[in-house]
């Protein structure tokens, strides 16, 4: 699925683990005036209450999306209590002052590449959310035209984004081209999310 008509586009790719009828990876993206988000959580385990736990919290990212990622991860730590626990990965772009940041809690993965080459690969805080306090690292900089951001679930592994299959300012084709290298072997729940700033 691509959507490119705002100033973030976006694709992704996202499949259940083989043999799963239900994908414990949930995600959302929304573009305000103020403000693009991209989250995406994996609940601990697989099947259905993985899968309840990170829809659950997409739900709050969905009702906060212009607020800081502090306050956006402080809500849905709240809501996992008596809840299976999850990792989490959130970007948001400031389309006011053309800045991003974006936090990762566990397993989930965050790619960033400069239109000049440069790149950048997370180190994610260990752990996982489940309603208790979590300190958070989150990482800030200047946004800049041609930028893409890849976001990913322990599905996707580091080696299968190498430089050879993302150097290419196309996130549709860096989707279309992880599909069909990868997309056979899904040893766990597989979310891949490519967006660019224009």
């Amino acid at each position: 699925m691509t959507i490119s008509d705002n100033q973030v586009a976006v694709s992704v790719y996202q499949k259940a683990k083989k043999g799963n009828y239900y994908c414990g990876d949930s995600y959302f993206h929304k573009e305000t005036d103020d403000a693009f988000i991209c989250a995406l959580a994996d609940g601990l385990g697989s099947g259905e209450l993985a899968k309840d736990s990170s829809q659950a919290v997409m739900e709050v990212i969905e009702e906060f999306p212009n607020q800081e990622i502090e306050y956006i991860i402080k809500k849905c730590n709240e809501v996992l209590l008596g809840k299976r626990g999850v990792v989490l990965g959130i970007l948001r772009i400031d389309l006011k002052q053309q800045t991003y940041s974006y936090s990762s809690i566990g397993n989930i993965g965050v790619i960033t590449l400069a239109k000049d080459g440069k790149r950048n690969r997370n180190i994610p805080l260990s752990g996982y959310l489940a309603g208790y306090p979590k300190r958070l690292k989150v990482t800030r900089g200047q946004v800049e035209s041609g930028m893409i951001f890849l976001l990913f679930s322990d599905g996707v592994t580091d080696r299968r984004l190498s430089v050879k299959n993302t150097n290419t300012h196309d996130i549709h084709f860096i989707i279309e081209q992880y599909k069909e290298l990868y997309g056979q072997f899904r040893d766990d729940d597989t979310t891949l999310i490519a967006m660019e700033y224009k």
